[in-house]
Formats: C-alpha cells, sequence, structure tokens
C-alpha cells in the first residue's frame, strides 16, 4: 500500500510530528493528529525506524521478531499505513527512506552496538534527512520527545536529537542549501503528561471498581512523560477524535492491545487511553491560555506571518 501525497501542501497550518518507530505516534499524538487532520492543516509524520526490534503480541505474527524472522520492520510499515488512514494524515514518511535507520532495542541491548541502529547514526547526517523535510514542508510547529524520549528508549532520545538539530539546522543558511530555502520552525513542544491527570486517571478507575481487561493494571511510573502540572503548556482536546485513536492503535496489532477505553502494550499492562493530549512548549511563545493555564491550540498565538502558505510538496516517500 502506498501513502497518498499530500492533497494541500499549500495549508496555511503545518505541523510536523516526529516519532522513533510506528505506533508511537497513535499513543501519544493520534487525537490531536485526526483533529488537525480534519480541520484541514497539513499533518507531516517522520518515523525514524521501523520498529524491528519490537516484542510482537501475540503467537500468530511472533514469527516476524528479530530472533526469527526479522521481517517485523516490513510489516509494520503496513501496520503505520493503515493508522494513518484511520486518522486521515496523508504525508507520512521515514527518515531518509524506509529501513535507513534500524531500531536500536532498548537501552543496554546488542541490537544497541548495530552499525545501521538509529542510536549510532551520525547526527547531522540523520538530521540533514529531516531538514530537507522541513525546508519543503514548513512546518510552525514541530511536535517530538523530551531529551529522555519520554522514558529513556535510545530512538527516542535519538529522535529528540535529531528532530532538535534539524530545528536549528533547517534555518540555518550556511547549512546544505541545495536542501531547500531556509525555514524557521516557529513553536516547538515536547510530549508530556501532566502528573495530576495521570494520577487522577487511575485513583479514578480503581475508585470504580473497574477492572482492566489486561492482567495487570499500570501506574503512573509506567507513563512515559509525567512532569509536574507547572511545566504543561498545551492541552489539544480530541475526544471527537477518540474512534479514530483507537483504530489507530488497533492498526499496530503487533504492539498494542485495545480493549475499550484501555490498551496495553507487551507488558500486558493495562491503562487508560487519553483523548486529549498534552505538551510542553519549549521554543517560540506561548498563545492565549485557557481558565486551566494550558493552551489548547497548538498553533496558539501564531499570526498571519507565520501561516504562509508552502511551495508544493513532493510525493512523500512510499509506505507500503
Amino acid at each position: 500500500m502506498t501513502a497518498q501525497p499530500p492533497e494541500s501542501p499549500s495549508a496555511a497550518r503545518r505541523l510536523l510530528l516526529v516519532h522513533a518507530h510506528p505506533d508511537d505516534e497513535s499513543i501519544g499524538n493520534g487525537a490531536t493528529m485526526a483533529r488537525y487532520a480534519a480541520e484541514g492543516d497539513h499533518v507531516t509524520l517522520v518515523t525514524c525506524t521501523l520498529g524491528e526490534e519490537g516484542e510482537v503480541i501475540g503467537a500468530g505474527l511472533a514469527h516476524l521478531a528479530a530472533d526469527r524472522e526479522d521481517s517485523l520492520g516490513a510489516w509494520r510499515i503496513g501496520e503505520l499505513a493503515a493508522a494513518m488512514r484511520e486518522l486521515g494524515v496523508t504525508d507520512h514518511r521515514f527518515l531518509g527512506g524506509p529501513g535507513r535507520y534500524r531500531d536500536s532495542g532498548m537501552m543496554g541491548v546488542e541490537s544497541n552496538r548495530r552499525p545501521d541502529s538509529f542510536w549510532r547514526a551520525d547526527l547531522d547526517e540523520a538530521a540533514a534527512h529531516l531538514v530537507a523535510v522541513v525546508r519543503e514542508v514548513r512546518p510552525q510547529v514541530l511536535v517530538t520527545y523530551d531529551p529522555d524520549g519520554g522514558y529513556g528508549h535510545p530512538d527516542h532520545i535519538q529522535a529528540h536529537r535529531v528532530a532538535m538539530r534539524a530545528r536549528e539546522l533547517a534555518a540555518d543558511p550556511a547549512f546544505r542549501p541545495e536542501l531547500g530555502e531556509v525555514h524557521a520552525i516557529a513553536k516547538v513542544y515536547w510530549n508530556c503528561m501532566p502528573r495530576s491527570v495521570v494520577e487522577a486517571g487511575f485513583a479514578a478507575l480503581r475508585a470504580a471498581g473497574k477492572e482492566s481487561p489486561f492482567p495487570g493494571i499500570a501506574s503512573a511510573e509506567d507513563v512515559p512523560g509525567v512532569v509536574d502540572d507547572d511545566q504543561v503548556t498545551a492541552a489539544v482536546d480530541g475526544s471527537a477524535f477518540a474512534r479514530n485513536k483507537s483504530a489507530a492503535m488497533r492498526a499496530h496489532a503487533t504492539q498494542i492491545a485495545v480493549d475499550g477505553p484501555f490498551f496495553a502494550l507487551s507488558n500486558d499492562l493495562g491503562q487508560p487511553m487519553p483523548v486529549t493530549e498534552y505538551y510542553r512548549l519549549v521554543h517560540g511563545e506561548a498563545g492565549p491560555r485557557g481558565a486551566d493555564g494550558w493552551e489548547g491550540d497548538l498553533f496558539a498565538g501564531l499570526g498571519p506571518a507565520d501561516g504562509e502558505p508552502a511551495p508544493a510538496a513532493r510525493q512523500p516517500e512510499a509506505a507500503r
């Protein structure tokens, strides 16, 4: 299956998300992506690896795993394409092309040492691939991970480094002018989860006597990117797109099990599926905030000068 080229690369508002593996985008930003795509904004997803080292849920596809056929990456290309259809996102790409960088696995494992692992990628070389996308799409807003990658996974940490370096280099006229006209991204957000929201979600779950459909129940310590509330800048209400997010997560069937408002990864620890998604602004000026003190729109505060139409975009790299 091939990703369709964007219908309108000249959309006034353009959002770029940089993620490490297929499925990270749907878990962390699925409702946000669906909302902005539905509003006619241009949403671009760049995924840095194929997720070849992921643990496979269930016995039916266990043969795909890295220690058996090592064909999980190709399979996950299809899962990502299916997830993007559910979210209405037509512009999704792999950094440097599918398979350019391999999933590094969890920190400290043997796959970190592979020369083609993303963890070992030269930073400026990897960032250059993203600079080309930034200068083409010309997003006003970039979303990626915090410096710890949310929970310390080497590919998430590297995705953070690449995204932040690409933001810097894309605005530098001395860097690789053949990659396109320089572009400065107005706002950069890191994914996060406010501690009060996480703790309240698990407390309400237990107080109501509801049981997770999974063997265990996660806790706040199991949720990536938990921060104190005063570090949160924006809360994007994606409740109208809860079904889209759930469907996108289901599409990543080798990695995520979904049951109603719950989901679990390979650890079988169930947790609520958030449809309001939270962000920490680390570059740019915050726009108007609501009564809760958070922006409700990642584009808040951006004026007309920040929304000039982008030049015609090339067709995104194939996702089969």
